[in-house]
């Protein structure tokens, strides 16, 4: 069986924890195939809004699997408390809550680091949401890091520290003032790994190919977005993982020949939360009101989303790299009520007109071109069937469809479950 990927289009903050839940019936594994708690999954049913940050947004349906899979890092402590949010629940988590013994850990120091690097770069910070992730992805890489397999190992707390006191070396080097009580991180911490080891810990790649042999449906769920990609996002304002299909193939142990369907989720317009460029940002009226209308809030952070015009120019791209083969539009609703839409068909590049995403996106080098649509004021968030939508939404679709030529087969009208138009029916 192959495995179906779900993918964020823009700079994050799509919708995939919504879509993952409203798919999750048709698979048997829900798969985290990077990023860490920088991730923000909101999942709105039954009347409860629920947000996840490592666990995927499969687990509040009894008959999935939820793997966290080696691409992932995991912060104990942010894990602890998704946990405990579960078990208030009355979710039982330990029999559907797979961790693949090689996902990264996240220690406190990490988030120190992150605290005093982002600090340091003054006015030239990246946005970071300072959960530590970036160093510990550095340590990954720098072959210094610490496993889930390793705290099975009878010398973790040795690894541990001959590491914590590395990265207090590098905190001294930034010269920064930073204030923490490491013994108080540290309490906590260990407590949390205790939890976090009395789950079960598996060679994730192994569990995946054996599933696949036995027919099991999969779905992998990215995070953040592809704008962000480290390598094919707007660097180095990313992320710091590989959050695009390929990201799926390492971040899980899945072959290249064993992708199936790749799911692209992107929203009816376009938000960014944190520093970096951004070409059809509004700061007007109209930026206000999706806003508002949007509740452009992150999940993880609380920082307010930037919010602009949808930016074609992005979108095509992402699909390019994503090789998507089914679009899901989230937030239609949030664009009822606006008289005008506009859609960025093309850059105006360093004075030549450009239909492609370029190497740099800055303000001074990027003036979007904007073509309009009619609006719409009908209220979306009642409407369950696609003959209801009105005829200027069907319209923007429509282009939308023909420009990226690929179907945009659900159109989200609201943020529970339930609110989610299925156009048409998924292969």
């Amino acid at each position: 069986m192959a495995v179906d990927l779900l993918l964020g289009l823009q700079w994050g903050d799509e919708g995939k924890g919504k879509i993952v839940d409203v798919l999750t019936s048709n698979y048997n594994i829900i798969a985290r195939f990077q990023g860490g708690p920088n991730a923000g999954h909101t999942l709105v049913f039954n009347g409860k809004k629920h947000v996840l940050h490592t666990i995927p947004s499969g687990i509040f349906h009894e008959d999935a699997t939820n793997l966290v899979g080696n691409g992932v890092v995991i912060d104990p402590v942010i894990f602890k408390k998704e946990l405990d949010k579960l078990e208030e629940q009355n979710i039982d988590y330990r029999k559907s809550l797979l961790i693949s013994r090689k996902a990264h850990i996240i220690l406190p120091t990490h988030r120190l680091l992150d605290a005093a690097s982002e600090a340091a770069k003054g006015k030239a910070k990246i946005g970071s949401t300072l959960k530590g992730i970036g160093p510990t992805y550095m340590d990954k890489t720098g072959r210094n890091g610490i496993r889930v397999g390793d705290l099975e190992l009878s010398d973790w707390k040795d690894r541990y520290r001959a590491l914590a006191d590395k990265h207090e070396s590098m905190i001294s080097f930034y010269n920064v003032d930073i204030q923490y009580d490491l013994k108080e991180l540290e309490a906590e911490f260990f407590e949390a790994v205790k939890i976090l080891k009395s789950l079960k810990f598996i060679d994730s790649e192994e569990y995946v190919y054996q599933a696949q042999k036995a027919g099991k449906t999969i779905l992998a769920e990215g995070a953040q977005g592809s704008l962000l990609d480290i390598d094919f996002g707007t660097y180095p304002f990313v992320t710091s993982s590989n959050t695009t299909a390929a990201g799926a193939c390492t971040g899980l142990g899945v072959s290249p020949n064993k992708i199936g369907e790749v799911f692209g989720i992107f929203k009816a317009y376009t938000t960014r939360v944190g520093s970096g460029p951004f070409p059809t940002e509004l700061f007007d009226s109209d930026g206000e009101t999706m806003a508002r209308v949007g509740n452009e809030f992150g999940a993880t952070t609380g920082r307010p989303r930037r919010c602009g015009w949808l930016d074609l120019v992005a979108l095509k791209y992402a699909c390019q790299v994503n090789g998507v083969t089914q679009l899901m539009m989230m937030k239609g609703d949030v664009l009822s009520g606006f008289k005008t839409l506009k859609v960025c068909i093309a850059y105006k590049y360093k004075g030549e007109i450009i239909e492609h995403f370029p190497y740099n996106i800055d303000p001074e080098n990027v003036e979007p071109i904007y073509t309009d649509f009619k609006g719409w004021n009908e209220d979306l968030t009642a409407m369950d069937d696609a003959s209801q939508l009105p005829a200027a939404l069907n319209e923007y679709i429509a282009f939308l469809e023909k420009e990226l030529e690929i179907p945009i087969t659900i159109v989200s009208v609201g943020p529970d479950r339930k609110q989610t138009i299925f156009r048409q029916q998924l292969v």
